[in-house]
Order: C-alpha cells, then sequence, then structure tokens
C-alpha cells in the first residue's frame, strides 16, 4: 500500500496539512488530488498553516500559493504558518524527575506523578495520567491525559498517536479536531499556544 505524503487535521478555526518527507513533485500532485477529491467538503475553509519534515521555504510558499489560486481555499495569516512561527512551538526538553511505567495502562488504572511521566505502552480509554511536568507515551494515547497539574502550562503531552478521551495542560482543555480529517502518521505533541491547547506532529528540531 502506498504510502501518504499528505494528510489534514482540522479544527474549528480551519485546516492544519502535514507533509511527510518525500519527493517534492509527489508531494505536490498527491496535495492537488486530494483537493479535487474532497473539493466540496474543504470549500470555504481556512489554511492555517503547513508542517513538514523537510520542506524548504519556498516550496511551502509554492503549495500555498497553489492551494489559494487553484482551489480557493482562503490562507489564515494569523494561524500557524509553519515557516512563520515554527520557532515559536518548537518542543524545549526540560530536565526533570522522571518516572517511567513499561506497561499499558488500562481503564481504570490512575497514574499520577510529581515529575515527567513516560509510559512504554498505550493508554487505553478509562486510563488516567497526572502530571505536574511532562507526559509522553510510546503508545496510543486514548484515555485522559493532564500535564501541568500544578498550572504550569509550559508542559506538553506527546505520544505516537493522540486520541484522548481528554487532554489538559494546566488549566487549558484541548478541543477534539473536527471528524473527517485523517491522522498526521507522525508522532504528535500538545502544548498550549497562544493560549490554547495546540496538538501538531513532532518534527525533531533541525540543527
Amino acid at each position: 500500500m502506498k504510502e501518504e505524503l499528505v494528510s489534514f487535521r482540522g479544527i474549528k478555526e480551519g485546516i492544519y496539512i502535514f507533509i511527510k518527507k518525500g519527493d517534492f513533485k509527489n508531494i505536490k500532485k498527491e496535495l492537488q488530488e486530494k483537493l479535487i477529491e474532497y473539493k466540496d467538503f474543504y470549500n470555504g475553509a481556512s489554511i492555517l498553516g503547513i508542517k513538514s519534515e523537510n520542506l524548504r521555504e519556498e516550496e511551502i510558499k509554492e503549495l500555498l500559493h497553489l492551494i489559494e489560486d487553484k482551489f480557493e481555499l482562503y490562507i489564515e495569516e494569523n494561524g500557524l504558518p509553519s515557516y512563520l512561527e515554527e520557532e515559536h512551538y518548537n518542543i524545549e526538553i526540560n530536565e526533570g524527575m522522571t518516572r517511567f511505567y513499561n506497561t499499558t495502562i488500562r481503564s481504570g488504572q490512575i497514574i499520577e506523578y510529581n515529575g515527567n511521566i513516560v509510559i512504554i505502552g498505550d493508554v487505553n480509554p478509562g486510563a488516567l495520567v497526572r502530571a505536574t511536568g511532562n507526559i509522553v507515551i510510546l503508545g496510543k494515547l486514548r484515555g485522559v491525559a493532564h500535564a501541568g497539574i500544578d498550572g504550569n502550562k509550559n508542559t506538553y503531552v506527546a505520544a505516537y498517536e493522540l486520541q484522548p478521551t481528554q487532554l489538559r495542560i494546566g488549566d487549558i482543555i484541548a478541543r477534539k479536531p473536527d471528524e473527517g480529517f485523517a491522522m498526521s502518521n507522525m508522532p504528535e505533541v500538545a502544548k498550549v499556544y497562544k493560549g490554547e491547547v495546540l496538538i501538531q506532529p513532532y518534527l525533531a528540531k533541525k540543527q
């Protein structure tokens, strides 16, 4: 089965486009095909930004111009353009006390720690994970995760797949993405950005 290079995630304000590493011609072709296929669905939507593993700034601009000119979709200048505001969203890893759990957290279980939590496994629906620091899940998050339970909004929640029942950072609760959009197919991280919890694919910061 051919690996998808382009995927979408929708929130109330519009659409984020996630692009995996690949040939630019193939990326451009797949993006156009998907926008044509779902033209009625995306009609009137705003494009909030493009997140990519390896595209250059001029390539991202080319895709944005293509979207705006050919498909008449609005490019949201006040959203999170990937190449303009990416530095403000980079995840800074703060060291501290960390507890590791090498197990799947099942329904009814509550995990809480005064520090960071790393779970090597899934967090199932009905399970609760709470930490004063960050929460990192090397698996799927399908239960409830609350990072920064002492009010720290600089913490984050990361997982190979974020499909939480509820996700909270500090006192801010994440909104669920609108239905009908593909997963990003990348590890994801949730962090507070401009007063809201924003979920983005995790892209390692280039040196």
